[in-house]
């Protein structure tokens, strides 16, 4: 009698391949992030940077220390030498007004792409489309040592879930953005990083599903990853309780009025959440044009100064050029212009450093009570307040 055939064919059990029918990927060697870690290692002054300032940052965030947290840089670095200008003249203007600010640099090496365009400093270093990712990370944190090194705090967007690996050590604020705050790998990695993530309104506006990826971020979380020797691994995370919003505008308009403010607040408050806000002047709160961040920045100044507590800190992009260039083959690149957004240039930053310093001191000395447009704004503000105090009882509690 014969036997009846294997369904499964006569190589059962011997791998096989599937004919790919779509996209096709290249695996490339990349150094692992302890041994990048080691040779590029963090120094005793970088870490005590580190360490100091994501401290410093959480408390600002949490109220306990009433300065204000300014977030200023470009739009994305792409030069070394024009980075490190920046970072001097910034850390020279922030060394004058650490009663009342406290100033970290954005030092953006990955750039999300609603489309298509350059990814940034991490994925095309040489700004040719060569894509040399390990030669771009070790840019990447090169750079941020040494601006760490100096006394300045770094922040960053984590866009890549394994660059953290690389570079989070580094790292003193780290953002999650618009394109990926209802992503759940990176809430997931929120959930783990050792340091205040503040998690951006959707590019609609939407700033719910940002106050969804707060709360998710705060709760521990399993997911794949690299470990620091660099083999995938599962990365059990403990939840992040200093993730914060930031409200940086949408397609709808912006959003860093009064009243969005207290709506946002109100939104956190209701998911259990500390009312902790952060506003970016830049993208949809400036329609994307840099001359328009002063006005926005000197408005949020008023009402700092004016008493809101919920304002714990501002976004600026700046550089020392202002505006924008494209990139050109033809003609060099100018020093310290982006090649990505437009930023507002040194000058406007230094004043605009000056103007929220004192309003931040304002609002620590108790400015008299601002004019109100009447019974229904008054109203409004003492329901957002109410669910504010209920919230952060609520924290305390748990």
């Amino acid at each position: 009698m014969t036997a009846p055939a294997d369904p499964l064919g006569p190589h059962r059990g011997e791998g096989h391949r599937v004919r790919p029918t779509g996209g096709q990927t290249r695996a490339l060697p990349l150094e692992s992030p302890a041994d990048m870690s080691e040779r590029l290692p963090l120094t005793y002054h970088a870490a005590h940077t580190v360490s100091t300032s994501r401290h410093e940052i959480v408390r600002v965030l949490d109220g306990q220390d009433d300065r204000l947290l300014v977030i200023a840089g470009p739009c994305s670095v792409h030069d070394r030498a024009a980075a490190l200008d920046y970072a001097a003249r910034l850390r020279a203007a922030a060394a004058g007004l650490t009663e009342d600010l406290l100033v970290v640099m954005r030092v953006y090496g990955e750039k999300p792409r609603t489309c298509l365009g350059w990814p940034g400093l991490v994925g095309d270093p040489g700004l040719d489309g060569g894509a040399d990712v390990g030669r771009g990370l070790a840019e990447a944190r090169s750079l941020m040592l040494d601006i760490a090194e100096s006394g300045l705090p770094v922040g960053c967007e984590w866009v890549n879930p394994l660059a953290p690996a690389y570079l989070g050590d580094v790292v003193s604020w780290g953002s999650v953005g618009a394109r990926t705050a209802a992503s759940q790998v990176h809430r997931d990695m929120a959930s783990g990083l050792p340091m205040p993530i503040g998690v951006k309104n959707t590019v609609d506006g939407s700033a719910q599903i940002a106050v969804d990826a707060i709360r998710a971020a705060a709760a521990p979380h399993a997911y794949l990853g690299a470990s620091a020797d660099g083999p995938v691994s599962v990365l059990r995370t403990s939840g992040n309780p200093h993730c914060h919003l930031v409200l940086r505008g949408g397609a709808d308009g912006p959003n860093y009025g009064a009243a969005h403010v207290r709506r946002a607040g109100r939104a956190l408050a209701d998911a259990g959440l500390p009312v902790r806000i952060v506003v970016d002047a830049s993208h949809g709160n400036s329609g994307k044009r840099h001359e328009r961040q002063p006005a926005v920045a000197e408005d949020l100044a008023v009402r700092i100064a004016d008493g809101d507590t919920a304002l714990r800190g501002v976004l600026l992009e700046s550089f020392l050029v202002p505006g924008r260039q494209d990139r050109s083959p033809t003609k060099p690149l100018v020093h310290g212009q982006s090649i990505t957004d437009s930023c507002i240039g040194w000058d406007t930053t230094a004043d605009l450093l000056r103007e929220l310093a004192g309003a931040a001191r304002a609002r620590r000395a108790g400015s008299l009570p601002r004019a109100r447009n009447g019974a229904a704004d008054a109203d409004a503000d003492a329901e957002w307040a109410s669910a504010a105090l209920g919230s952060a009882q609520l924290m305390e509690r748990r």
